[in-house]
């Protein structure tokens, strides 16, 4: 409107305007603003909101083709050398080109040794493939990209950014296999909290979307990464543990009386719990995000705390909690033990780890392990002597008479010793058992070899003897030599009545 008064004006002052070239280009009879490349504030909304989307759909199909392509080029490199060469070189340099046009650089996340060096790192990725193209793929990498990829399409333009950078970062971090697992780990929690930060500052997403995009975010990063930064050869991981797991193999007659652990595996339900609280910890190794092996440290852990529950009939304390998940450990003795932990520490999202159930529980663990490896006689109420022996395997803690013990003895040691005499008692079971199925297994041999033997003397005794084949039976009158003489046999003969 403010146009059309313009316009006016200018007519009452002698200026002639021709009227046709202020209205809006769309024709929708309103006055257009060359400010606004000839369109009216509505139609130009309009327009500018369809090229945002068209813009935001060619960035999302760009993304999703770079990702075919990769694939693609990955897969024409088994077939043949040649060709992997080609494939990859054109690929690379659509890649590169792209990125060069759109991709926005974020470096934030770099250390400072990498700073000097982006741009050669960035001439270099033209010349030389790209290392995941070189590694093998695998089922669950796959299912992880394509579920990352179908996450994002619900952030729109964010979620475009977010997978630009992910991708942008897993290529920095190949081409920095020589670092120290250290420094590795500083750029993968700087990465993920400059991308915490930009989602919260710069893209405006509520917290609790933030929470489940650093989530997915760390799924899709770790699982790609997690063959190269757990247990790396360049730390002493695998031989801490083998020490942890020795250790916990000496300490193996620790009871739960000496730990003074509120738990009666005696009652069906506790003893369900602890299995489960046991396959929870072991099941840990198997997975390969932090975030899914902090889960099972939870389930563990809840697990422990609904055994207590159910043996005192009240809710657990974080003083039952803890002798208990050691006295698990011990039981379990899960496997890299001391490298799961370590790689939940450098690569899980520093945000899970200092907050929340998830690092409460992981706190206790790594105090339940650092119990374990420092365990001595103090620590069980046991004289160095019997330590000593226990720990050698000299001997193990023996059940006491009950006429023998003193007024004040504690309760917790008579109900050790009681369950002692219990699992004395199971174990000369078992040997029983044992044994008897070792001289059932004897008789049923026997038994075969008698009845083998008595099939074998029937035979012998009473051969079976094949008669030739009966001849076939002649005709009737077939010995009849004066069958010529016989006469006529009746004919039936029909009488009109």
């Amino acid at each position: 409107m403010q146009t059309k008064k313009m316009s006016l004006k200018s007519e009452r002052r002698g200026i002639h305007v021709d009227q046709s070239e202020l209205l809006c280009k769309k024709g929708c009879g309103y006055y257009g603003n060359p400010a606004w490349q000839g369109f009216c504030s509505k139609c130009w909304r309009e327009e500018y909101h369809k090229a945002r989307q068209k813009q935001i759909q060619e960035d999302w199909e760009l993304a999703e083709r770079l990702q075919r392509e990769e694939e693609e080029a990955y897969a024409s490199s088994q077939s043949t050398q040649g060709a992997q060469s080609l494939t990859f070189s054109k690929f690379e340099e659509k890649k590169t080109n792209e990125k060069t046009r759109k991709v926005t650089t974020v470096k934030k996340f770099f250390t400072a040794s990498s700073r000097t060096g982006a741009k050669k790192a960035e001439i270099q990725e033209a010349k030389a493939p790209s290392p995941s193209i070189n590694r093998q793929a695998s089922i669950e990498t796959d299912r992880v990209s394509k579920e990352f990829i179908e996450f994002l399409k619900t952030y729109h333009k964010p979620g475009q950014d977010i997978y630009k950078q992910c991708k942008l970062f897993l290529d920095t971090m190949n081409h920095k296999r020589d670092l120290s697992i250290e420094e590795q780990s500083e750029c993968a929690q700087d990465f993920y909290q400059n991308v915490a930060e930009k989602l919260q500052t710069r893209w405006k997403v509520p917290p609790e979307k933030v929470e489940k995009a650093m989530d997915q975010i760390e799924k899709y990063i770790m699982t790609r990464q997690y063959k190269y930064v757990f247990c790396p050869e360049t730390t002493d991981d695998e031989k801490k543990d083998l020490t942890v797991q020795k250790r916990i193999r000496a300490l193996h007659w620790v009871t739960p009386q000496m730990l003074c652990v509120p738990v009666n595996e005696e009652i069906p339900e506790v003893s369900d719990m602890v299995v489960k609280a046991i396959t929870d910890i072991i099941e840990m190794d198997s997975k390969r995000v932090p975030r899914d092996k902090l889960a099972c440290i939870t389930k563990c852990s809840k697990h422990i705390f609904n055994a207590i529950k159910i043996t005192k009939n009240e809710p657990a304390s974080a003083d039952d909690f803890l002798p208990t998940l050691i006295y698990i450990v011990l039981k379990g003795n899960p496997p890299r033990l001391q490298s799961n932990i370590q790689y939940i520490t450098r690569f899980c999202n520093p945000s899970r780890l200092m907050t929340g159930e998830d690092g409460y529980y992981f706190t206790n663990l790594c105090c339940a392990v650092a119990f374990i490896e420092k365990l001595d006689a103090q620590s069980l109420n046991l004289s160095q002597e019997d330590f000593d022996r226990f720990m050698t395997g000299q001997t193990s803690p023996k059940k006491q008479e009950s006429d023998s013990w003193s007024p004040d003895v504690c309760l917790g040691v008579k109900q050790m010793y009681k369950n002692l005499d219990l699992l004395s008692q199971l174990n000369e079971r078992q040997d029983r058992i044992v044994s008897e199925a070792k001289k059932l297994e004897k008789d049923l041999i026997d038994w075969t070899d008698g009845v083998a033997k008595e099939v074998q003397d029937i035979v012998e005794k009473y051969p079976l003897e094949i008669k030739p084949k009966n001849q076939a039976l002649a005709a009737i009158d077939s010995e009849n030599v004066e069958n010529d003489k016989l006469p006529p046999p009746l004919q039936p003969q029909v009488y009109a009545g």
